[in-house]
């Protein structure tokens, strides 16, 4: 049977479906508190049967075989996924030394914080084309200003053919700006919720993102009458709103708790 526990954040959540408001897009998002989790064995009553004795039988399906990944090129052909050496060689390519003293990331550090490296659309006069040019995009977002700028790199030429600069465009957030989300809010007296479910789900201090399983996130955006004024820049603000997932554990509950990782704070949601 589903349920919820009742905790200091709320709740610890296990096995609930939980829909995410407050955006201006509505997220739903599933939580499987059992995902992951060491589950005993045995049949209790509710239906639920042990790992070991299902799948017997003619039907039973046989364990998988791990397979060696073929050896990778330097370079890639047409559409192929970027290669690793590609991928570096345009992070190198597009990240200018005027670029990087002039920006900041998401630890306040100098150099915009790196959101994404993707392979890039052919320009629609070469669609038809058999030998078109491979370009990556990659993708910066500069804390400095709250832009995100987008550079397009020829992995032929090395040259960058296109800088695109915007404000109050908000993509996924990446691994990096997740932990230190999280780090602002554990050491902030409004985590102090997040560190007790922690505590009671594992018995041991929260004081690390390595800790957490899975961090998931959903960029947070301002919605008039939805939230306290310290949120109205979310949006403008690089905002987030977390799914923490203990170790072989529960997730917990955290989305009353917004993050600005522009302003730095964390903001409690409003009731």
């Amino acid at each position: 049977m589903r349920r919820i526990v009742h905790r200091h954040l709320g709740k610890v959540v296990a096995g609930a479906g939980l829909a995410v408001a407050g955006t201006a897009v509505m997220v739903g998002i599933t939580l499987p508190g059992t995902a992951g989790a060491d589950d005993s064995g045995g049949n209790d009553g509710t239906g639920a049967v042990s790992a070991q004795s299902a799948g017997q039988g003619s039907d039973a399906v046989r364990p998988g075989v791990v397979e060696q990944a073929p050896a990778e090129g330097k370079k890639g052909t047409g559409s192929d996924p970027l290669t690793d050496d590609e991928t570096r060689r345009v992070e190198q390519l597009a990240l200018t030394k005027q670029m990087f003293n002039a920006g900041e990331n998401v630890e306040g550090r100098r150099g915009p914080q790196r959101i994404s490296v993707d392979l890039a659309e052919p320009d629609a006069s070469e669609l038809d084309a058999t030998n078109a040019p491979r370009r990556a995009d990659v993708t910066f977002y500069d804390y400095r200003n709250d832009s995100l700028v987008t550079r397009t790199v020829n992995l032929d030429t090395g040259k960058v053919e296109r800088t695109t600069t915007r404000q109050g465009v908000q993509p996924p957030l990446s691994h990096d700006e997740n932990v230190e989300a999280l780090q602002l809010l554990v050491a902030d007296p409004l985590g102090a919720g997040l560190k007790a479910d922690f505590k009671d789900a594992t018995g041991e201090e929260l004081t690390s993102p390595e800790q957490l399983l899975l961090l998931n996130s959903a960029v947070y955006r301002a919605t008039e009458g939805a939230q306290p004024a310290a949120l109205d820049k979310c949006g403008e603000h690089r905002c987030v709103r977390l799914f923490p997932k203990v170790k072989n554990g529960p997730w917990i509950d955290a989305r009353s708790l917004i993050v600005d990782l522009s302003a730095r704070k964390v903001v409690k949601l409003g009731r």
